[in-house]
Formats: structure tokens, C-alpha cells, sequence
């Protein structure tokens, strides 16, 4: 590409550019926090939870001081948690950011986009930034079908010579996610078109990727009682951290049921969508007579998305279903 046609598309992209709460951010705390929102959620839905995680922890020491508990809570809705988890032990190792993409690869969940956005954004490193966007400006304009992930990150590294590393990416960034969309692409908006060797057929490039979604069931059981509802804090894997209600299989619900004395009443289902699982939530729940160890208050922990689903379904219906007694042993 040559240096006129980078000169239009940055005189594109500063008369276009979209609004985002973070653009021209140079602080590199608050970058790292927008694209940390960025790899799994879309611009415009992480802009409130952008807002809300700095005014709670508005610099990295104050994030390192916080309790994980608080820091998911903050988090709570954002959706893949990791991020959260990460974000906090990487606040916990270093008193500030490095300054190059090869350092900042070395800390705790930063993988090569966030690194490399960090080092171009805040540190204005000659590197290039490749998020879904930019992988399918790139291809569409060299015409590449299957381009592997070395390739593009070689490919856009050198399309940042002679520009501002900061606005070249975002540009890039832009570009796909307003012009050059997965389906629909605006071809005759686009600053790139005379030069793009995938104008015929945007939809071949990049070959589309086949993505697959199992159905699983599981069957959730709410216990609401004097103290609030019972709640089981997930030690580890994708909840890790969060607390939520038991979510099991058929055979463990009716055991877990059971063994706590309860015979609870359907309430109902939810859908849930993960990366390569589509859930569907049996609701079941009782409301309790006495207290029960693990009751709790659900609005002061952090829960998943997919608990506040089941107990928005739950809750309302539970209100008015009389009282069950538990065993002795159990109350």
C-alpha cells in the first residue's frame, strides 16, 4: 500500500472516526482496560462498562489494591470473566505498564492484540494492531483467502511505516467495523476500493470460518429464603470467582434436591449463548421456611450473566410459592 493511499484513508478516518469513549486516550492504564473490553465485546456495548470500571478503579494501583470479589462485581455483565481475573493479577505485578510489545506480552493474560494495541496507542510503538476488522480489511485488499495469523501480524506491522501508529490502526479498525463489514461491505464508501484486489467478491476474503454450537441442558435450582438465596462461589474454570446458583446435569440436580430435603417446582427455561455452547437452563426452585446455610444477598456478589438470567426468572415466581420445610439436619 502505497504512502497516498495511507495519507486518504487517515483523512477518512478523521473525518469519520467514531466516537468512542477511549479514542486519543494516551494513558496506558486506560487503554489497556479499553481493549481488554475490546477482545470479546462489541465497541459501542463496552462503553458503560468502560466508564464504570474506571471510576471504581481508576488507576492501576487502585485496581491492585481491590479485592477480586469487588473487581468482579464491577465487571459483572461484561461476560467472560477472565478478563476481569487477569486484569487484576496484572495489576498486582507491576507498579506500571511497560512500554514496548514485547514486554508487554510477558504479563499475566495479555496475548499479542491487547500487547500490541497497548504499544501502539499509548506508547506510540511502530507496531500494528490485527482484531477481527483488520483481518478482513487486509485480506480483502490483498485478495488472501486463508491468511495465516503470522501473515497478517507481519503484513500490518509493516503498513505502519510512515504513519501514526495510533491513528493508522485505529483507522484500520474503523474501516472494518463501519465500510469493509462481514456481510453488505459499503465498497463505493471506501477509501480503499480503487486499490482493493477483493472489490469483485468481498465475501470470499477472507474464506468465511465455520463455527459450530453444541446444545447442553442443564437444570438450575433456586432456593430463595430468609436471608436471601443460596448461592455456591465457583473456585475455578470460566466462573471462577463468581458466585451463582448450582447449575448441574439432571441426575446431580435431583440428588442435590434430595440431599437438601427440597422438591422443587419447574419455574420455567433460559437461553444462554457461549463461544461454542448454546445453553438451555431448566429453572427449578423452592422458597424455604427457615434459614439455610449459603443463603445470601445475590445484588452484593458477583454473578455471571447466566445467573442473573435464571434468577430473573426465578425470583418473581417464587415470591408467591409458599413456604417448604427442610429437615432438621439441614435447617
Amino acid at each position: 500500500m502505497d504512502q497516498g493511499l495511507k495519507e486518504t484513508l487517515l483523512a477518512w478516518y478523521r473525518a469519520t472516526a467514531r466516537p468512542l469513549p477511549w479514542r486519543g486516550e494516551k494513558d496506558p492504564y486506560r487503554v489497556l482496560v479499553a481493549e481488554v473490553l475490546l477482545q470479546q465485546t462489541r465497541a459501542a456495548q463496552a462503553a458503560p462498562y468502560y466508564h464504570r470500571f474506571l471510576k471504581r478503579f481508576p488507576t492501576l494501583e487502585a485496581l491492585a489494591q481491590a479485592p477480586l470479589e469487588e473487581v468482579l462485581k464491577v465487571w459483572a455483565g461484561a461476560g467472560y470473566y477472565a478478563r476481569a481475573r487477569n486484569l487484576h493479577r496484572l495489576a498486582q505485578s507491576v507498579s506500571e505498564l511497560p512500554r514496548s510489545r514485547e514486554a508487554l506480552l510477558a504479563l499475566p493474560g495479555v496475548g499479542p492484540y491487547t500487547a500490541a494495541a497497548v504499544a501502539a496507542l499509548a506508547f506510540g510503538e511502530r507496531v500494528g494492531v490485527v482484531d477481527g476488522n483488520v483481518r478482513r480489511v487486509l485480506a480483502r485488499f490483498y485478495a488472501l483467502e486463508d491468511p495465516s495469523p503470522q501473515a497478517l501480524w507481519r503484513l500490518a506491522d509493516a503498513l505502519v511505516e510512515g504513519v501514526d501508529p495510533a491513528a493508522w490502526n485505529q483507522a484500520l479498525m474503523d474501516l472494518g467495523a463501519l465500510v469493509c463489514t462481514p456481510r453488505r461491505p459499503r465498497c463505493g464508501d471506501c477509501p480503499l476500493s480503487p486499490s482493493c484486489r477483493g472489490r469483485e467478491d468481498p465475501g470470499a476474503y477472507p474464506r468465511p470460518r465455520r463455527r459450530s454450537q453444541k446444545e447442553e441442558v442443564l437444570w438450575a435450582l433456586v432456593l430463595l429464603g430468609p436471608g436471601g438465596v443460596y448461592l455456591e462461589k465457583a473456585e475455578a474454570g470460566r466462573y471462577g470467582g463468581l458466585y451463582g446458583v448450582p447449575l448441574l446435569d439432571e441426575k446431580a440436580f435431583w440428588e442435590r434436591a434430595k440431599a437438601l430435603g427440597v422438591a422443587p417446582r419447574f419455574l420455567g427455561q433460559v437461553r444462554h449463548e457461549l463461544t461454542h455452547r448454546r445453553l438451555r437452563v431448566r429453572v427449578w426452585g423452592a422458597r424455604l421456611e427457615a434459614p439455610l446455610e449459603g443463603l445470601q444477598d445475590p445484588s452484593a456478589r458477583p454473578l455471571s450473566k447466566l445467573t442473573q438470567k435464571v434468577l430473573g426468572k426465578a425470583l418473581p415466581l417464587l415470591a408467591h410459592e409458599p413456604v417448604v420445610s427442610l429437615p432438621d439436619a439441614e435447617a
